[in-house]
């Protein structure tokens, strides 16, 4: 890349911190461009199926993550940042969907994008170096880094948390060839809590079963350690999931249409979030979308209402499979003209969904499958 002039002085990560928070970020801090020690875990998470159907997860891709430095060879250091997105509660109204915050308003990965350019332009003004931009689509594991980088612990729920900021923050980062005095991780501070366990509707956070230090080493197992199993997360099957949703899990869905906050929502170190400054906020949609207004938007309507939002990740099927079991769990008796239409979608997906659901505003009993039929 281009550079600008040698910066004459030794480069200070505090300066940088600076810039990062000059540039927008919340949060600033710099992590040693060394392979990541939870790579292991990492590779037991995926032994363990846990990522379900995000092949991204564990294609070649998941090899890449070993070593930031099969992102940019001349990695010495990663800056890494964090944007806050928390918003004030809303009480949806009934007959509503829920739509997670961090999907509200424009799509955060190029807000962020822009952001860490607008931080590398303005280095090298003062200084020559190589970088690449990360923004959670790449293979990188950037939780382990922004905790390296002292910007929060991994919590039960695997959200980073910063202990007077919380949890809700997008994170980034910026690679790169500058030699940096690193951070340091702060300590755990999740204790003896349990209430994002507790309070999750599919029990998607789960024990992870890691692999015994070999015997030479001397070291003993590690103590329990708690991650996201995503064949159970709301989360996973509003957005990531292609096909059906399993039935074992449907009704924990609730009301969610679009990615879930529980987790985030029951967290005491949230208790005292700040939220978005109002002079920062973007026009956005509000948390909550009424589901018969969803459940008529045809593929043009839906990819024109959310054009600039993360919300087309879903795909528009997948979103009015979601719809349908939303409509299903609210158990309206006005639910029922929409989801006779939905029931006679084309994609055989929706139609299924759809039925499932009427059988939900019917109140006729359900069978519950077996583990067999779910697949887990």
């Amino acid at each position: 890349m281009a550079a600008a002039p040698v910066r004459a002085a030794p480069v200070r990560a505090e300066w940088v911190k600076r810039l990062a928070r000059e540039c927008g970020f919340e949060l600033a801090g710099v992590a040693a461009a060394d392979p990541p020690e939870d790579f292991a875990r990492y590779q037991a998470w995926v032994a363990g199926g846990m990522a379900g159907e995000m092949r991204y997860l564990t294609d070649r891709r998941a090899e890449v993550r070993r070593d930031v430095r099969s992102l940019l060879p001349a990695a010495r250091s990663v800056i890494c940042v964090g944007k806050l997105y928390h918003r004030p509660p809303e009480s949806p109204p009934e007959g509503h969907g829920l739509v997670s915050q961090y999907a509200v308003g424009a799509d955060y990965h190029d807000a962020l994008r822009a952001g860490l350019e607008n931080l590398a332009q303005r280095l090298l003004q003062s200084v020559s170096f190589e970088y690449k931009i990360c923004v959670d689509t790449a293979p990188l594991l950037e939780r382990t880094f922004a905790r390296q980088a002292g910007l929060g612990w991994i919590g039960r729920n695997t959200c980073l948390i910063n202990e007077p900021m919380g949890s809700w923050f997008y994170l980034g980062e910026l690679i790169t060839s500058l030699e940096l005095e690193p951070d340091s991780p702060p300590p755990d501070r999740c204790g003896t809590c349990t209430r994002c366990i507790q309070a999750c509707p599919t029990d998607a956070i789960v024990p992870l079963k890691q692999p015994r230090p070999p015997a030479e080493s001397g070291g003993e197992p590690s103590s329990t350690v708690w991650t996201l199993d995503a064949r159970r997360c709301i989360s996973y099957f509003t957005i990531e999931l292609r096909g059906a949703i399993p039935e074992a899990y449907r009704a924990g869905i609730g009301n969610h249409i679009f990615g879930c906050d529980i987790c985030q929502d029951v967290c005491p170190w949230n208790t005292r979030a700040p939220f978005v400054p109002a002079a920062d906020a973007t026009p956005a949609e509000p948390l909550s979308l009424p589901l018969d207004e969803c459940a008529s938007l045809s593929e043009s309507e839906f990819r024109e209402k959310f054009k600039a939002s993360s919300m087309t990740r879903t795909k528009y099927a997948g979103f009015l499979r979601n719809v349908a079991v939303a409509m299903g769990n609210a158990g309206l008796e006005r639910f029922r003209e929409p989801l006779q239409r939905l029931a006679n979608h084309p994609d055989p997906v929706v139609a299924e969904h759809a039925r499932w659901a009427l059988r939900r505003v019917a109140a006729l009993p359900e069978t519950t499958p077996t583990t067999d039929q779910t697949g887990e």
